[in-house]
């Protein structure tokens, strides 16, 4: 009874291994009549679309940076190259890629957003509204149309939060802000259109924007003690702890003031 089992079962294992190898053979073929249509001249990638920003980098200068690197159709060109190539522009934030049967690519460009320049003074660098640094070449920005930022690294949003945080209070007095900075020991230091400079201190926003109303709301009835105004503000030192002390233009002692 055994000895006829054992050959229908051979039977059987050979069956499936015929049947497995069959399986193997129709999916390689499979695969390289998909590896040989995807090489095809008629889908070799014959248009890029491009959409979006692109203020600062016209078609030529983006063909030249792209083109030579272009590898593959349109089943085999890698999305993520592509990408990276448009990416490593000037400019160029963020890069969308998509294929667009059957020989094209549609790409998305989101450009930086210049809010402030970035760094010490001819400093290169700009900061975008993400708060990101980026290079960039700056003559192409307006000069005199943005505020000069600084900061340790990786404290870009940081630093552009304090900004906008200071700026309506400044403004309320008639005071431009126009720099600010962030030492590496988490100080701030404020500079006006005027010249005048402001050394805020540490703590969190909250505490140094207290710091600032507080300074603001008193300043033109100090100034007027000297006979000056609040435009004739040199230089302040906010980081005490009930007072600031302040220099006025053409008031050669520095004055420690506590306001009441």
């Amino acid at each position: 009874m055994s000895e006829t089992a054992a050959p229908a079962m051979d039977i059987r294992l050979m069956n499936a291994t015929a049947a497995v190898l069959a399986g193997v053979f129709v999916l390689l073929g499979l695969v390289s009549a998909a590896r040989w249509v995807a090489r095809l001249p008629g889908f070799d990638i014959q248009r890029i679309t491009v959409r979006g920003d692109v203020v600062h980098n016209n078609i030529p200068s983006m063909r030249a940076n792209v083109l030579p690197r272009l590898r593959g159709t349109f089943f085999t060109v890698n999305l993520t190259a592509v990408r990276e190539s448009y990416e490593s522009m000037p400019w160029v934030r963020r890069a969308v890629v998509r294929r667009d049967f059957p020989n094209r690519l549609r790409v998305e460009l989101q450009e930086h957003q210049p809010v402030a320049y970035w760094g010490a003074e001819g400093d290169s660098r700009m900061l975008n509204s993400f708060g990101e640094v980026f290079d960039a070449n700056i003559d192409e920005v307006e000069p005199n149309t943005l505020p000069r930022l600084a900061g340790p690294a990786g404290s870009g949003a940081q630093v552009w939060d304090m900004y906008q945080t200071l700026l309506a209070p400044l403004n309320r007095v008639g005071m431009e802000l126009v720099q600010v900075e962030l030492s590496a020991r988490g100080n701030w230091r404020i500079g006006l259109e005027s010249g005048a400079h402001l050394e805020l201190g540490g703590s969190d926003k909250a505490a140094v924007l207290q710091r600032t109303e507080r300074f603001l709301q008193t300043l033109p009835a100090v100034a007027q003690r000297y006979g000056r105004n609040a435009g004739s503000l040199e230089y302040a030192d906010l980081r005490y702890e009930h007072a600031y002390a302040l220099r006025l233009r053409n008031v050669t002692t520095l004055a420690l003031v506590k306001p009441k």
